[in-house]
């Protein structure tokens, strides 16, 4: 089964690798690319709380962090191991990989509390919690000259599902996570499965479930 894999890289070739050692044949086609965003040292002296919703923020927030890091509050284990790569563990995985699991799950009260993610991110976190934000990146959405023909796409964000739904091809998809698969249904795409886990590993067995309903409507 040849599976079109669209998140830039390095993370696409996270899930490429995955897949290939699943069985798969990972097509790459990335239909986003991540843009750091310059600007002034982010010091962190007198926060209680960092919070990062994707393991995109980690490498331009550390390019930019002055001071003491304080507790770090992330959405889901791809962000924990990013950050762990760097020598930081964090101190709380929000179990509901979305910024409404990790708003519930932060000690209260929280005290001062810095989000830092992408241009344009959802303001759950700020008006919850009354977070201050930085942008640290954009999210770029590409449009392939040829898409290639494949059996399964695989959407490890939402700006990867708006970037496939304007080609409007009808490839089932496998998204990683519910927000990703709001965005997609949201704009008539056909989610075959989702990830229950916000991982390679948790994609590879989205493919693998979205292969067997494939291939049983076939039957």
């Amino acid at each position: 089964m040849r599976v079109a894999v669209t998140q830039a890289s390095p993370r696409g070739e996270e899930i490429a690798e995955a897949l290939g050692e699943a069985g798969f044949e990972a097509v790459a086609c990335p239909l986003v690319r991540i843009e750091w965003l310059a600007g002034p040292p982010i010091r962190t002296q007198g926060y209680d709380w960092l919070l990062l919703t994707s393991r995109n923020a980690v490498a331009p927030l550390l390019a930019r962090v002055e001071g003491p890091v304080p507790q770090l509050g992330v959405i889901g284990p791809g962000t924990a191991e990013a950050l762990r790569g760097h020598g930081l563990e964090p101190s709380l995985v929000a179990r509901r990989s979305s910024q409404e699991g990790l708003a519930e799950e932060l000690p209260r009260p929280a005290g001062r509390v810095l989000f830092a993610g992408a241009e344009g991110a959802r303001d759950v976190l700020v008006r919850e919690l009354g977070a201050e934000f930085v942008p640290l990146y954009r999210t770029v959405e590409e449009r392939p000259e040829v898409f290639p023909d494949v059996d399964l796409v695989v959407l490890a964000s939402a700006s990867a599902a708006r970037s496939f739904a304007s080609l409007g091809l009808g490839h089932p998809c496998v998204a990683i996570g519910p927000q990703t698969a709001a965005e997609a249904r949201g704009r008539g795409l056909q989610i075959a499965a989702e990830a229950e886990e916000q991982t390679p590993e948790g994609l590879v067995a989205g493919v693998k479930l979205a292969g067997s309903r494939i291939a049983s409507s076939r039957s």
